[in-house]
């Protein structure tokens, strides 16, 4: 009898993970009304903290606008870039964060319909001849840990590279000299060469050879039914023009107010302290590789 009850037992157990299992691995979407997005808001204008320190940007106010068509409370987690495709399943259900769809990222996580097309640019100082992607190699390049921009460098300057948890500390860097230019994406690019004209701008990717890249959220692999309703809320607010009164509010008209952008001093060159932090930050990343 024992032995019956105890089979019985394992039977339920398994049952109750292969139930998990066809969710997709993340319980929130599955059984209440509420989508948990990991999204990383260091990415303006896509992704930024806010005044109030919450995420803000195109990203979240699209995922929210979407989230209102699939009839679920959205709940933002900020966390590392390069953490967001291991979390998708367990800590939160999706993620958007300015992410690119590549074949390395495919094998972890499913993605949705894109909804923005990009290139990456070069950040150079105002005075700098570089031209050419034959002119970056063997510089020293500034990246975000774990984007595009990151994988980019690594194959034209694999010895030069310097990965940052933030764009903006890499921008920083190259302002104080211990860059020769930072890779990030087009729309990132604009607004930080746009907030310093007298010292840096923002070259097109397309002048280095760099090709278009597709913005896509994350899924759990394997999710069908989550997958059709990220699809179905996107094409809504697309169809209704949301998506299109987002753009403009956040990529062609509004500069962010991202709370790390008012750190000037941080920029010019005045702050030994951030100094010595982001050369602790680059042994970091390294460590990470």
């Amino acid at each position: 009898m024992k032995r019956f009850i105890s089979l019985l037992t394992v039977g339920a157990l398994l049952s109750s993970m292969l139930i998990g299992c066809s969710s997709g691995g993340s319980a929130s979407s599955a059984t209440n009304n509420k989508l948990i997005v990991g999204t990383n808001a260091e990415f303006p204008p896509f992704e930024y903290a806010g005044a109030d320190g919450e995420p803000d940007g195109f990203d979240i106010a699209l995922i929210k606008a979407m989230g209102e068509k699939m009839g679920k409370e959205v709940e933002v987690q900020n966390m590392e870039f390069d953490s967001l495709v291991a979390a998708i399943g367990n800590k939160i259900d999706i993620a958007i964060a300015g992410m690119t769809v590549t074949e390395e990222r495919k094998q972890s996580v499913d993605f949705s319909d894109t909804y923005y097309e990009a290139v990456q640019n070069v950040i150079l100082p105002i005075d700098s001849t570089i031209a050419t992607a034959d002119d970056i190699a063997g510089k020293k390049i500034g990246v975000q840990l774990g984007t595009t921009g990151d994988f980019i460098a690594a194959d034209i300057s694999p010895d030069g590279v310097k990965q940052y948890s933030k764009g903006l500390d890499a921008v920083n860097d190259l302002m104080n000299g211990r860059l020769d230019c930072v890779i990030i994406d087009s729309n990132p690019a604009q607004v930080y060469a746009s907030r310093y004209p007298d010292k840096l701008k923002a070259v097109e990717g397309s002048q280095f050879n760099f090709e278009p890249e597709s913005y896509a959220i994350a899924l759990p692999k394997g999710n069908e039914e989550l997958k059709k309703a990220i699809n179905d809320a996107l094409k809504a607010v697309k169809d209704d023009g949301t998506f299109d009164k987002l753009v403009s509010q956040y990529i062609e008209e509004a500069e962010p107010e991202a709370k790390d952008s008012d750190k000037d001093d941080d920029a010019d060159g005045s702050d030994d302290n951030k100094a010595e932090k982001n050369d602790s930050d680059d042994k970091e990343s390294e460590k990470d590789d």
